[in-house]
């Protein structure tokens, strides 16, 4: 064990530098819908689970975007690696532009939606306080995609921190917001789940213009901007960031789409098996985001010694992600088991929910270690521009295996929520494993050459 950590000791400390900062970042975007459920659930089961409707279906989307925004971000640090500094801000341009489109025309796909909730088959009351909640989703998806452009563009030349600060700061006003608004404090009024629609909102618009003037203001960044601007866009460099953003979306969408999907085949069954599915995976969901943190640095490192051809230092860089998602990840699944009844109790008094949700919690304690190794083994591909093998083998997993199974399991069986959890582990392990196979086949191959 010695003799391991001193053959990877410099990547580790490189890896946890770059890591750290992207990982509480990252974890920002899942703590708006953490501190949502926790402020939302203390006034019942039927706005917890309204809450939890709209945060998985526009999870999906949310994705979606980040996906596309990561088309930015190996192509950045090849640049890097390669010291071809103009080329960089022109790919911002090009990607700014890009998300832009992409954040209007699917808010405004997310807002029509919101009007179609009852077409779900959720219980009616849960659909009705769904769709005000969703549409102020739907709003805060622009700066959200702003905030994302400018965050890539700064974490693929490594500057990691800023977009940690930020997030940090925006989520901590989202809480002081949402329960000011939720439980009408200061004279306010009491707005329930509309509240908390509002505060996420106004904390994505902070975010999205605080990472804006930061990057374009900084001095650090502008020997990287002398390129950018919009009067001399190239259909071949819209190309290049759309081959490698679409999978990568595509990715996330698999994915995600079929923990949402999951959510509505939970609602199915009741009420309270939604709003314990709610509980039990926005925790799952944190720590994916913290994993997912240290895929975004895996990938960074992996396209910076890429483009450097340094590959001996890539095949050890991405093991070393490796280990450390296994350690975070074991360390999770071991706060899950122990503290299975008590972390439900953070978000809910109700004593059916609590049970149900701590029966999934150690069924997440099981999918923790897969569902960190299989983010990292995208984010390290991803680094090489591997996008398409990686896709497919996601749309396998979840969709063609895991879904299917889950009704199955869930629905037909009548095994309930625990099948379909049991069902959604089958699918991660198997991505798991055929992402990382993928990656000790290529990554040796280049450290062979």
């Amino acid at each position: 064990m010695k003799q391991l950590y001193f053959k990877y000791k410099h990547h580790y400390k490189d890896n946890f530098s770059l890591a750290y900062p992207v990982v509480i970042s990252q974890l920002g975007h899942t703590l708006v819908g953490l501190s949502d459920s926790i402020i939302i659930g203390h006034t019942g089961k039927v706005p917890l689970a309204a809450v939890s409707l709209g945060n998985s279906l526009f999870n999906i989307f949310m994705v979606t975007g980040i996906g596309m925004s990561y088309g930015l971000t190996p192509l950045i640090a090849q640049e890097n690696g390669r010291g071809n500094k103009r080329a960089i801000g022109n790919l911002l341009s090009h990607s700014l532009i890009i998300n832009m489109i992409v954040g209007l025309l699917l808010s405004g796909v997310i807002y029509g939606g919101s009007c179609y909730l009852n077409l779900l088959g959720q219980e009616a009351d849960v659909a009705e306080q769904a769709a005000p909640f969703l549409q102020f989703l739907a709003v805060s998806f622009i700066p959200l995609m702003l905030f994302l452009s400018f965050k890539q563009f700064a974490e693929g030349l490594g500057f990691t921190r800023q977009a940690m600060n930020i997030s940090i700061i925006g989520n901590i006003l989202n809480i002081i917001i949402g329960i000011t608004l939720v439980y009408g404090l200061f004279g306010m009024p009491r707005l329930g789940v509309i509240g908390v629609g509002i505060a996420t909102l106004t904390d994505r618009l902070v975010m999205g213009i605080a990472m804006a003037f930061y990057v374009l203001k900084a001095p650090r960044f502008k020997p990287y901007l002398v390129s950018f601007g919009f009067k001399k866009l190239q259909a071949a460099t819209m190309k290049k960031i759309l081959g490698i953003g679409t999978p990568v979306a595509l990715q996330y969408i698999f994915e995600i789409s079929a923990f949402s999907g999951a959510a509505v085949m939970v609602g199915w069954i009741g009420a309270a098996e939604l709003a314990a599915h709610q509980i039990a995976i926005s925790l799952a969901s944190m720590t994916y985001m913290m994993a997912s943190g240290i895929s975004a640095a895996a990938g960074i490192k992996s396209g910076n010694n890429f483009g450097k051809k340094d590959f001996i230092s890539l095949r050890l860089s991405a093991i070393a992600s490796y280990h450390m998602v296994l350690v975070l990840m074991g360390f999770t699944a071991l706060l899950f088991t122990v503290f299975n009844y008590l972390l439900p109790a953070m978000y809910i008094q109700d004593q059916q929910v609590i049970t149900i949700a701590a029966h999934l919690l150690l069924i997440a304690a099981f999918f923790q270690l897969f569902d960190g190794t299989q983010v990292v083994g995208l984010g390290i591909l991803r680094g090489l521009g591997d996008v398409k093998v990686p896709t497919l083998i996601t749309l396998v997993a979840y969709w063609v295996l895991g879904i299917p199974l889950a009704y199955l399991l869930g629905i037909r069986l009548e095994y309930g929520v625990q099948g379909i959890w049991w069902a959604l582990l089958l699918g991660l392990l198997v991505a798991s494993i055929l992402l990382f196979m993928r990656f000790h086949a290529k990554s040796k191959r280049y450290a062979q050459e």
